[in-house]
């Protein structure tokens, strides 16, 4: 046997042995697009996380003589009305994109997590009740429900974070009851009743580890959906306020005013969160896919 395939060999018997490896290998041999989106979905979320390095100027450095010049070497976005590097806020937007994103996304899973634990396993009244509430809301159209939120609470990036998570917490709760209640039927869940065993230990120990994979394709999805509602209330004027760049905010101050003589202004932003919502929504896809035993993809 030559070194190569010691080597092949020995890789293999780390996979087998490490299911996280073994993830990653089936979603790579059998979702490879989904996997790509994945990983340009991280190229994004290490772009923005590390803006102060890869960052070539400050995100509102102004240079007057510069303004309004087209992509270049110098200015890879090229610049904006006041001159400042359309690349460099991007990056910064990116970091403040993928805060929101995934602090927003994880108290929404949280959120429904728990909503739907509970009223899938209780049943009864609690759950015709909360469940009542949840078709309630969701028969509203969400964007108003959330201008009008964020308009009495004022804009800033804590508020857009406790919004966001509110409102996708409550709508997500559905899936996870749903999972929750057909989880609850089995054979597993009824032996630890007929034992004494306590509701949160059942939920803890029985019902969440087996309600994962809905909960983490929850999550990837989430992130995309919070970015692209973030952009739309920060395009409205309710989301971070200035000078902090975000990608709707570029879209909707000089993006939108100066788009005729400089339609990088719009594109550069616009191309950047299409990409991102994209490619989140393609790896929560080969996610389900794979993590759903019921998706033929699973096999």
């Amino acid at each position: 046997m030559t070194a190569i395939e010691q080597t092949n060999a020995s890789l293999g018997q780390e996979m087998r042995r490490n299911p996280a490896l073994q993830f990653l290998g089936r979603l790579f041999r059998e979702k490879p697009f989904g996997a790509a989106a994945g990983i340009l979905f991280l190229i994004f979320v290490l772009a923005g996380l590390f803006a102060d390095v890869l960052a070539p100027y400050g995100f509102n450095e102004i240079n007057p003589i510069q303004r309004l010049k087209p992509p270049s070497w110098a200015h890879l976005f090229g610049t904006d009305n006041l001159g400042r590097d359309l690349f460099s806020r991007c990056l910064y937007g990116a970091r403040l994109s993928v805060i929101i994103g995934f602090s927003a996304a994880f108290l929404a899973t949280v959120i429904s997590v728990v909503i739907g634990a509970l009223t899938g396993y209780l049943g009864g009244r609690f759950d015709l009740v909360t469940q009542r509430f949840v078709d309630a809301y969701m028969s509203f159209p969400e964007l108003v429900i959330l201008i009008a939120v964020v308009s009495v609470v004022g804009p800033g990036m804590p508020q857009i974070i406790g919004v966001l998570s509110l409102a996708f917490g409550i709508a997500g709760s559905r899936i996870i009851r749903g999972a929750v209640v057909s989880v609850r039927e089995h054979m597993y869940v009824h032996a630890s009743q007929s034992i004494g065993a306590s509701t949160s230990r059942i939920l803890w120990r029985h019902i969440l580890p087996n309600i994962m994979p809905p909960i983490i394709v929850l999550f990837t999805t989430r992130v995309g959906a919070v970015i692209l509602v973030e952009s739309g209330l920060s395009f409205l004027g309710l989301g971070v306020p200035p000078p902090a760049p975000t990608w709707g905010g570029l879209l909707s101050g000089s993006g939108r005013t100066y788009m005729f003589q400089g339609p990088w202004l719009a594109l550069a932003p616009g191309l950047c969160l299409t990409i991102v919502v994209y490619a989140t929504n393609v790896f929560g896809d080969a996610l389900r896919d794979l993590l759903d035993p019921r998706m033929r993809g699973s096999r």
